[in-house]
């Protein structure tokens, strides 16, 4: 069948193209019941409207691009359902890279986003050397980062304040009677890691706790890792009473590898997350852990975005997130009272 056209549309409908095309385009010259009218037709018809031309005429694509460091992580899967759904209420539409983690094919679908003429881009950076890298070729198109790795570089960003989450941790715990608790799984290179691990210690020296920390070789933070390292950790003599951990999807692997050591949680072990992704509140995981208000950041970096795609002259903004503290059951009180 050939192409439905807006001329064809206003020939059915009776009126001219321009009156079509108005109507189309929300222009409010044009009246309500005129507008849904011609809606109609064109569902009827079939017609499809052609964005490259309109995107020529706007010099806008009402579309967003996203680049995330891993899409099978369960945060950021999440986080882009959000980004996603707030953008379209917004009236643009996501097209979603993943950059596996690898700088270099960052740098690749960057520039082939920007070759898609989207309006903006979002990113979750790879490394601390996404910013380095993109440079080069961000200048001329608006970009947020998700990520407190930017601290003082002059780009837009949304982060949550991790010091924060992981100190309203060890505050949780030892509000239970926890002197031992141990971080479990920070990751060299991070700046995310860096600064949950700050948080842990300081909190640690303010409430006379002495910092123990677990260190993870993998570049990585998933299911799987936090598997081994809880492999290798419960396969040792450990006086700990609780483990935080980088991320929940450490904590649920290394819960694993304790099942399988014959530990309980939280009889034995107390335990707790970083994320509050969608598996950590399944039962029997019901993992206490520290919030990142996925739906918030998506907002935020969307509106962000947006701003800057509106005037491109503002200034960068940056937006740090309160954590906040989920508590499910993964802790017990050191302490209990004997009722009798």
């Amino acid at each position: 069948m050939p192409n439905i056209t807006l001329k064809d549309v206003a020939k059915v409908a009776g009126v001219s193209y321009a009156t079509v095309s108005r109507a189309l385009s929300g222009s409010s010259e044009i009246g309500e019941d005129t507008r849904k009218r011609i809606q109609k037709i064109c569902e009827e018809m079939g017609y499809t409207p052609n964005s490259i031309a309109r995107s020529m005429v706007m010099k806008r694509t009402n579309i967003i691009g996203l680049i995330v460091a891993s899409i099978d992580n369960p945060f950021m899967s999440e986080l882009t359902t959000n980004i996603e759904i707030y953008a379209r209420q917004k009236g643009y539409n996501l097209m979603v890279c993943n950059s596996s983690y690898d700088t270099g094919l960052e740098k690749e679908v960057f520039s082939l986003l920007k070759g898609r003429q989207v309006d903006g881009i979002i990113i979750l950076p790879a490394s601390n050397e996404s910013y380095d890298m993109l440079k080069p070729i961000m200048s001329d198109i608006p970009t947020v980062f998700i990520s407190e790795n930017m601290q003082d570089l002059p780009e837009s960003y949304v982060a949550v304040d991790n010091r924060q989450g992981t100190g309203l941790a060890v505050e949780y715990l030892h509000s239970l009677g926890h002197s031992k608790i141990l971080y479990f799984g920070c990751r060299h290179g991070s700046i995310t890691h860096q600064l949950r691990l700050e948080g842990y210690q300081s909190a640690c020296m303010r409430l006379g706790i002495t910092p123990n920390v677990l260190y993870s070789p993998y570049q990585r933070s998933s299911l799987e890792v936090g598997y081994r390292l809880g492999k290798e950790y419960f396969s040792g003599q450990h006086e700990d009473t609780a483990l935080i951990c980088a991320s929940d999807t450490l904590a649920i692997g290394a819960v694993q590898a304790g099942y399988e050591a014959g530990i309980s949680f939280p009889e034995d072990l107390s335990i707790v997350g970083f994320d509050n992704i969608s598996f950590s509140s399944l039962p029997p995981i019901n993992l206490t852990t520290i919030d990142q208000p996925k739906q918030k950041m998506a907002e935020s970096a969307v509106n962000l975005l947006l701003s800057r795609i509106t005037d491109p002259e503002a200034s960068h903004s940056r937006e740090i997130l309160p954590a906040s503290l989920i508590v499910r059951g993964s802790c017990r009180p050191l302490s209990v009272q004997n009722p009798n």
